[in-house]
């Protein structure tokens, strides 16, 4: 029942998959360098760089881009700024950044869903994805995490299902409409063949508020929105959606230990405007790469709740493509709108 796909390889396995997970309409197109180059790219910084976050402050984009840009600026001896521009479901800072000249001077960081599922629940974007925008790198993979509400008697996704199935009326699911958590919550249920009664929030720190108050009976939402609520009991975890067990999960099954091939997550990703010199782009990545890489950054990453990938920017552009095509399709098979 399940298309399939490639997905990002995490920093500590160099295997590829085939699964299940997060599709759209995107990106990413020419990377090769436009004639009108205008700064060589040994000389590359010469002024700061801005990351922008399309998402207020606070947030998992926000703090990974600030990590980042501690990090980026020491590395390439140059001034890093993040500035947030919130506002459209995260395309006003997309659309930005689309836009901007290819100098590699304005860079965009945002969980890639964004752009995967955009093209298909917003009919009129002011930005094509494809065409406008292409990737460096992504810093940080979050998979999802299925809660319930503490008192639901179930403890994984078997029981879920049972208990699900014998319910007088559907479980109540709450999310962020046309999200990756709402389309990660329909395939599952879809594949045990239960219905969930989705409820619709504004964003997903609400839901979780919600669920963690008994509300609502379960929810979607990655490792590093659920983490601390899961921890402090307020939550159950019954499964993660990575491809293996994760380490900062442990002890939580795997969807795909139950629904083959299932992954699905946040995967936060770098872009810059299309059409950035090449070279540009490779110092960029080849940088990323190296702050990810050094452990102390690698354990910052797992106490958020997060890996990296280590995918190269040709890779990502494939998947994000792969992803656009998977998941345009279940928006349209199940006639999913943006609220």
């Amino acid at each position: 029942m399940h298309p399939s796909r490639t997905f990002p390889v995490p920093a500590r396995g160099k295997s590829r998959r085939t699964v299940l997970g997060l599709s759209t309409a995107v990106l990413l197109g020419a990377m090769a360098a436009p004639a009108f180059s205008q700064e060589p790219a040994a000389s590359y910084p010469s002024k700061p760089i801005r990351i922008v976050v399309p998402n207020p402050p606070g947030g998992t984009s926000d703090i990974l881009a600030r990590s980042l840009a501690k990090e980026l600026g020491e590395m390439l001896k140059q001034n890093i700024i993040v500035e947030n521009k919130a506002g459209g479901n995260s395309h006003i800072g997309a659309s930005y950044v689309a836009k901007s000249a290819p100098d590699g001077y304005n860079l965009l960081l945002l969980d890639l869903s964004v752009l995967t599922i955009g093209p298909s629940v917003v009919p009129k974007l002011s930005y094509s994805p494809q065409k406008e925008l292409t990737p460096i790198a992504i810093p940080a993979y979050s998979p999802h995490l299925l809660v319930v509400r503490n008192d639901l008697p179930v403890k994984n996704l078997d029981e879920l299902t049972a208990y699900a199935k014998k319910s007088g009326t559907p479980l109540s699911f709450g999310t962020p409409l046309a999200s990756i958590s709402q389309l990660a919550g329909i395939m599952i249920a879809q594949d045990r063949g239960f219905e969930f009664n989705v409820i619709g929030y504004k964003g997903g720190a609400q839901a979780m508020a919600d669920l963690a108050g008994g509300q609502i009976d379960s929810a979607i939402a990655s490792v590093v929105a659920t983490k601390a609520l899961v921890q402090g009991g307020k939550i159950k975890a019954i499964a993660v959606t990575s491809a293996r067990p994760f380490a900062a999960t442990p002890g939580v099954p795997t969807v795909a230990s139950q629904i083959p091939d299932f992954v699905t997550g946040s995967w936060q990703g770098l872009l810059a405007p299309a059409n950035t010199p090449a070279p540009i782009l490779d110092k960029l990545q080849d940088a990323i790469q190296r702050i990810v890489a050094r452990p102390e950054f690698a354990k910052h990453l797992q106490e958020l709740g997060s890996e990296p990938s280590a995918m190269t920017r040709q890779q990502i552009t494939q998947w994000l493509r792969s992803e656009t095509q998977l998941w345009g399709k279940v928006v349209k098979d199940n006639n999913i709108k943006a609220d």
